[in-house]
């Protein structure tokens, strides 16, 4: 698998976590959490296109929340988010980044505008403890309520063409009239048309009781269940990145290609500095797609090399992807190396295999906008 799992250990579980293992599902430790992998013998390959035709389900209850309210929250979050909240709409979600002062990166994350001086911040499971201890830091001076309520949320994301439908249909959630990136409420349920497999879609965020009885009604409706394995190949195949494969400690939003994320226009934020010279330099490596002309898969790790076979710089996520049916992966090379259409080379095991530098987005995405 691309993504990076461990044995099962003894740690959180989700809501959820029964429900899977009466389903059947592999389980694996990511993340400090207890998770799905996948629910079927057959591979991952049936759960990735029922989301790609129809509809499936994730539990991603390991996914934190944090809150941030008051007369300074605006500015607070303008402060340690890459993006520019300034002037945002309620009801609207940005996606970017919270960055060190060097300019690598601390984790990407979704903020929504839950009204004025009300934001909520959805950030990774792997980086909870980490963020948290980040958001205290640089919170000193500003007039903000700030609440870790990962503990408190469940969250499912609904995935996929009939998504909308079945919303409506078997919750009994109305969310037409959400756009792309839009969240409302119904009490203390929040809905939001967001995921992380290039389909339309949408997250649910509430109580541990309501999550388990929205997914118990979604799968005796028929969905399908589907584990962190497909949840990996879907959003590879459109781009999107892992916190850890192609952003880190060690690689810049300039580097990975997400400066559009990046608001150098903006008074200030940390690591801005350190960002706007890598943007005017450029930067030494970039992020880039490679299609392989064989059907070899490369993993996470593995040497990206030139003509000449001297290694330029390294896989971050690779697959034969399932609905491209090809080998694809993306990776983090020397920046001359970066331009479309440069031929490049592969070292997987012991053998040397040769491809092309291509466009990250290996698969159209399906959002509705």
């Amino acid at each position: 698998m691309g993504i990076k799992t461990e044995p099962v250990s003894k740690d959180k579980r989700t809501c959820l976590y029964d429900r899977h293992v009466a389903l059947g599902a592999t389980m694996v430790s990511f993340g400090g959490f207890d998770m799905p992998l996948l629910y079927q013998y057959a591979g991952i390959a049936p759960e990735h296109l029922a989301c790609r035709e129809h509809a499936g389900l994730f539990d991603v209850s390991h996914m934190g929340e944090v809150t941030v309210k008051g007369p300074d929250a605006e500015r607070y979050v303008n402060h340690i988010f890459t993006n520019d909240v300034t002037n945002m709409p309620v009801g609207k979600i940005l996606y970017g980044m919270m960055c060190y002062e060097n300019g690598g990166t601390v984790d990407d994350l979704l903020v929504y505008k839950m009204s004025e001086n009300d934001f909520f911040l959805v950030i990774n499971a792997s980086n909870i403890d980490k963020d948290w201890d980040w958001m205290q830091k640089h919170a000193f001076g500003f007039d903000i309520d700030l609440r870790n309520r990962s503990d408190y949320y469940g969250q499912i994301a609904l995935q996929g063409p009939e998504a909308e439908h079945i919303m409506e249909t078997v919750l009994g959630l109305k969310c037409s009239e959400l756009a792309f990136y839009t969240v409302k409420t119904i009490g203390e349920i929040i809905i939001s048309r967001t995921g992380y497999t290039g389909e339309d879609g949408f997250e649910v965020y509430a109580s541990h009781e309501y999550i388990q009885q929205c997914w118990d009604k979604l799968i005796e409706a028929g969905v399908q269940a589907c584990g962190l394995g497909c949840r990996d190949t879907l959003r590879f195949e459109v781009g999107l990145p892992l916190y850890g494969d192609e952003l880190s400690e060690d690689i810049t939003p300039i580097m990975a290609g997400l400066g559009m994320f990046v608001k150098l226009d903006k008074e200030e934020f940390i690591g801005k500095e350190a960002l706007a010279k890598q943007k005017a330099e450029g930067p030494a490596k970039k992020l880039v797609g490679i299609e392989l002309f064989d059907r070899a898969i490369p993993r996470h790790g593995y040497a990206v090399l030139n003509m000449n076979e001297e290694p330029i710089g390294e896989v971050t996520t690779g697959y034969h992807g399932i609905s491209v049916d090809k080998s694809v992966c993306m990776a983090l090379v020397d920046a001359q190396y970066a331009a479309l259409g440069t031929d490049v080379q592969i070292q997987i095991r012991k053998k040397v295999f040769p491809g092309k530098v291509v466009k990250k987005q290996f698969y159209h995405k399906s959002y509705k906008i």
